[in-house]
């Protein structure tokens, strides 16, 4: 009963704990290797993507200015097409408006009313410049 008894040795062996910190570290200087090539990858492709804007602009800008140009000349003949209806419109308004009737046969016939006569004057340019 006083017997000594062996010692059982354990189920599982035990692991020296020096392999551990290692693999640690290694995996740390891998996550930050990985992060310094995503970071890069991703810095050039927003370069190559600010590159494509550059010239994309580069190209757009002068056909820009050239519509510009387009609309500025489109603007300028509006105007002057415009002051030009406003007097036709106002010719038209004067042509049928009944009280302009006399009026405006007198201008564009030959006949005149009755109690109104024709006034002819002639001028000899030739005397008056020598006056």
């Amino acid at each position: 009963m006083n017997a000594i008894k062996k010692p059982i040795p354990p189920a599982e062996p035990i692991y020296q704990k020096q392999v551990v910190p290692r693999r640690k570290r290694r995996l740390r200087q891998r996550s930050y290797q990985v992060m310094a090539l995503e970071v890069s990858v991703k810095i050039g492709v927003n370069l190559a993507i600010a590159a494509a804007a550059a010239s994309a602009l580069g190209q757009l800008l002068p056909y820009h200015w050239s519509q510009q140009e387009k609309l500025r000349e489109i603007r300028t003949e509006l105007k002057l097409i415009q002051e030009r209806v406003s007097s036709l419109q106002a010719d038209f308004s004067r042509n049928f408006d009944p009280t302009q009737t006399k009026n405006i046969m007198q201008e564009q016939g030959y006949r005149l009313d009755p109690s109104q006569r024709r006034v002819v004057v002639k001028h000899n340019f030739y005397e008056m410049g020598s006056q």
